[in-house]
């Protein structure tokens, strides 16, 4: 499991350059780059001055760390980050994201403050939105910028002009509205009223077309339509006026009791609800990929170009695909380099680890990767393994080559003194020749039957020795012409019958591979057909949780009297829900291309293998008919 990184404080992660661009500092990407674990990303957006540093610092477990001003200047620059270890989610990361107070007057420029929003809505998988005073008209008019998302969000990256906001619902942040200093009763018509009742009384729509009541609901229709689901908490003044500015210095016993409990409540809420941060079609974000996400956002926003939605995963997927690979190949060259150390080896147990690490590999790959909708990549990692358990094998055959040699060199030691000294240069010498030879044998057989060239190693020890066995031969004075003839006959079926042997072993080393590599692709398609269950998984319950969203929407305007927009709600759901069909049947078409492409090249590489097979089986029948014609001889 991924080791959690945690923070000792905040760390500036989206600055601004002298000409006014964002960028995305280094230092923060090197972060989280070193966070592999899924991540919460909770971002606060809000006026300046309103106290959003306060709530980052209660949810990183803190009193201090985020910059909380005391002046009417604004403190927080750009977007700052804290990652910690997630409070009640194992194996998570939660990122606090705090981000540049809106509206302040000394930047003068909007557009500055709608991209800063927009990318907390990007980035985040829980946004706060945070207000003072009351939910009234003016509070939510000054949430102006989710009225321009459509102008600054694209989900999908087709030019036509076609509004895909209906979209943002599968993809955006759950919302939270914090109200500060918060001095009313909470009541509805004279009746209590919950903090949430409270919020969605504020968006309630106006009955009518005309142009301010359409200015009024926009806002309200934005934020009902885009996020997924709404929650407010009601803050009352936490202490003395005269104690505010050094409220983080404050003992829990100098603040209002009730301002601590809803701040309780807020951290609680945000801990047990707020989801894993995901892409379009679920895909799980990680602190490398929140990384290369908030780049890709932020170098397109300083281009001037709209971030899309669906080009960011593009983008996304084409880097960690790449680095999914390398993962892959790295797992697998480890464990076959100290497999290595331990040649030579029989081709089984290569074989063997060669499949296990295969496998690792893969299931490494799969891990990591997303949206690999043709294979390729899952290809070059198939590719890129294969080529080098062939280099493994050839250095385990290297290596099994000069142990065979070592070892037939030491039985061979004693006969070689005697040829040199002329032992066999003598009548009855061939005889003691033929002994020593097959003693020598007998030996390397018993010692190195196991080794991957031991018959070819022998195959050739007996050739060279065959020229020393002629010329023993002919000189010995023992022998008539006729038994040197089947003697000589003899030996050159025994030099066929080891031909033969080392073809038979070549053949049984081939099918052994063929074997290894049949269990590696029903692995690999194991392994596929799961990630590819899993990703229609996620894409469906995407897709659910945006229906039963907009399901909600409907039944809200239905119940207030907005007949004619819940119509045409379900029209919208009716062809959202065509829409999330076709992309499934897309994605499962996607899947099943990637298997039978795998199967095919598969079976290519056996075809290949099988023909060696055939090749080799007629070479050993010819071996064979050249040993029988030498027995007529005989």
């Amino acid at each position: 499991m991924a080791k959690p990184l945690s923070m000792d404080k905040p760390e500036c992660f989206i600055d601004t350059e002298s000409g006014g661009k964002l960028y995305v500092k280094e230092s923060a990407l090197q972060i989280l780059q070193k966070i592999e674990q899924p991540v919460v990303v909770v971002a606060v957006v809000g006026l300046y001055r309103t106290g959003k540093s306060y709530l980052m610092n209660r949810l990183a477990g803190k009193q201090t760390g985020f910059a909380l001003g005391s002046t009417i200047e604004s403190k927080t620059k750009g977007i700052w980050m804290w990652c910690v270890p997630h409070p009640t989610k194992a194996g998570t990361t939660l990122v606090l994201l705090d981000t540049e107070g809106l509206g302040d007057v000394d930047k003068g420029d909007s557009k500055h403050d709608s991209n800063i929003f927009c990318l907390a809505v990007l980035l985040s998988s829980t946004l706060v939105y945070n207000s003072r005073g009351t939910i009234d008209n003016r509070a939510v008019e000054e949430l102006q910028y989710v009225t321009e998302l459509t102008e600054c969000i694209k989900v999908k990256s087709s030019n036509n002009e076609a509004d895909d906001s209906g979209e943002f619902v599968k993809f955006f942040p759950s919302f939270i509205w914090a109200v500060r200093d918060f001095t009313l009763e909470r009541k509805i018509y004279g009746n209590d009223a919950t903090e949430d009742e409270y919020l969605e009384f504020a968006l309630k729509l106006k009955v009518g077309t005309s142009k301010k009541v359409m200015e009024y609901n926009l806002p309200r229709e934005c934020i009902q339509n885009y996020f997924p689901s709404r929650k407010c908490f009601t803050f009352p003044f936490p202490t003395a006026p005269e104690n505010v500015s050094r409220l983080e210095k404050l003992d829990s016993a100098d603040i209002s009791s009730d301002f601590l409990e809803v701040t309780e409540n807020f951290c609680k809420y945000a801990f047990e609800k707020s989801e894993v941060k995901k892409l379009k079609d679920g895909i799980i974000v990680s602190g490398r990929v929140l990384g290369h996400l908030a780049k890709n956002y932020v170098d397109t926003i300083s281009s001037g170009v709209v971030p899309c939605l669906e080009n960011a995963v593009i983008a996304m997927a084409k880097i960690e695909n790449e680095a999914a690979v390398k993962d892959g190949l790295e797992i697998y060259q480890s464990g076959m380099e100290k497999l290595k150390d331990t040649f030579p080896l029989e081709l089984k147990n290569v074989s063997s680890e060669h499949q296990h690490l295969s496998s690792t590999a893969t299931q490494t790959f799969m891990k990591r990767s997303f949206r690999d909708n043709d294979g390729g990549y899952l290809k070059t990692l198939e590719e890129k393994i294969n080529k080098l358990f062939d280099e493994y094998l050839r250095q385990n055959e290297e290596a099994s080559k000069r142990q065979c040699e070592d070892l037939l060199s030491v039985l061979s030691g004693p006969m070689t003194e005697k040829l040199k000294q002329g032992f066999y240069a003598k009548p009855g010498g061939y005889d003691l020749f033929c002994k020593d030879l097959e003693d020598i044998v007998k030996n390397y057989n018993s010692q190195a039957n196991k080794e991957v060239k031991a018959e070819e190693v022998l195959e050739e020890f007996l050739k060279q020795k065959s020229v020393d066995s002629k010329a023993i031969l002919h000189a010995d004075k023992k022998l008539t012409e006729k038994e040197k003839k089947i003697k000589e006959e003899t030996e050159k079926a025994v030099l066929l019958e080891q031909e033969i042997k080392v073809k038979e072993e070549k053949q049984r080393q081939l099918e052994e591979k063929m074997e290894a590599e049949r269990k590696s692709n029903e692995e690999r398609m194991r392994q596929m057909k799961e990630k590819m269950d899993e990703e229609i998984k996620l894409q469906r319950e995407e897709a659910e949780r945006a229906m039963d969203s907009k399901l909600r929407e409907q039944a809200a305007l239905l119940e207030k009297g907005f007949k004619e927009k819940a119509d045409r709600m379900k029209e919208e759901m009716e062809e959202f829900k065509r829409q999330n069909a076709e992309a499934e049947s897309n994605r499962a078409r996607e899947f099943a291309e990637m298997l039978e492409n795998s199967n095919r090249r598969h079976e290519e590489s056996m075809a290949v293998m099988m023909q060696q097979h055939r090749e080799q089986m007629e070479a050993i029948e010819q071996t064979n008919c050249r040993s029988s014609d030498g027995c007529c001889v005989l």
